[in-house]
């Protein structure tokens, strides 16, 4: 990384900044309130960026200015010194499983140069990621997913009976589902938490290897960072429901409404991704929470030269 924009320190400025918006959503876990969690962490992560020595601008966020009071897709973050920078961010990925103490949650973002990250709207987007070590072409958003799957098969020399494709557990799946039992394979459904549904076809301990489905578009270009700095593949269409998601699309730039996005259109630029966290899961342990002490694990990942470091940091609290 040493000629590029995003330097070390800013990595690892990044960490902080997903460590304390991990610490501050886990303190509400189990109880119950979705927005509190989440506020917690858009709190904790915007003081933390205040705190950097760059020109950040948030280009996917909690929402437009009029819906989000702070993160905002627009807002000026850092203290206006150093680089230019894009920030994709997730404060809190799995408001829901926070809320109930359930597994996966994480705080999560990424960044790259100005204009490197798709401006993706607050729209859903059809999907398809698989990891790294693969030929350019394995997948295609335009085939079913029983194709997908005997075409992934064939490129590792393995049976379709041993492919698990990682699948949101939504009502709207159900054809994705019947096409995948429809040739053996084996499914993963989870409840929430999409961007780490798709990280999770980077790492073979997870058993993931492949990920099929609609989720949220920004929550798409976040996994694309995250994908970009291992060598994944990934593909991505928006998809809208009416015509206000239409006008948010135009809003952000888009004007193909019909483009299917691959790997490289969703994350352009140098990416670093990060993401810490918040209550336990495949991907990452929870924050843990002992006398004067808490314990956080982050995920990092630079695309400059494919870094990828789990961090376990302990903080004092007294």
């Amino acid at each position: 990384m040493t000629n590029s924009v995003l330097v070390p320190s800013l990595a690892d400025a990044m960490v902080r900044v997903t460590e304390v918006a991990a610490i501050a959503a886990q303190k509400l876990a189990g109880l119950g309130d979705e927005k509190a969690a989440d506020q917690a962490a858009v709190d904790a992560m915007r003081t933390a960026f205040n705190s950097v020595d760059f020109k950040g601008r948030i280009v996917i966020g909690e929402g437009e200015r009029d819906e989000a009071p702070m993160l905002y897709i627009g807002e000026e973050v850092g203290t206006g010194n150093g680089p230019e920078i894009d920030i994709a961010l997730d404060p809190l990925e799995g408001t829901t499983l926070t809320a109930k103490n359930m597994a996966n949650a994480l705080a999560v973002l990424a960044i790259a140069p100005r204009g490197g990250l798709l401006h993706a709207p607050d729209t859903y987007m059809d999907k398809i990621a698989i990891g790294p070590g693969y030929e350019k072409g394995v997948i295609d958003l335009d085939a079913t997913p029983a194709e997908n799957i005997k075409s992934m098969a064939k490129a590792a020399g393995r049976s379709v009976e041993s492919i698990t494709v990682c699948v949101l557990d939504r009502p709207r799946h159900a054809d994705i589902i019947e096409s995948i039992r429809s040739v053996g394979a084996r499914i993963s459904l989870i409840s929430d938490g999409d961007v780490a549904g798709v990280i999770n076809t980077t790492n073979p301990d997870t058993g993931i290897d492949l990920y099929i489905g609609q989720g949220g578009a920004p929550e798409g270009v976040l996994a694309a960072a995250a994908l970009k700095c291992v060598g994944g593949q990934m593909q991505g269409r928006l998809f809208f429901r009416n015509d206000d998601e239409r006008a948010r699309a135009k809003r952000v730039g888009v004007t193909d409404f019909d483009r299917k996005y691959d790997l490289d259109e969703l994350a352009s630029g140098e990416t670093v991704f990060c993401a810490t966290g918040v209550t336990k899961g495949g991907l990452l342990d929870g924050v843990v929470v002992r006398p004067g002490i808490i314990t956080t694990d982050t995920l990092v990942m630079s695309s400059a030269d494919g870094m990828v470091r789990k961090i376990q940091s302990r903080h004092r609290t007294a």
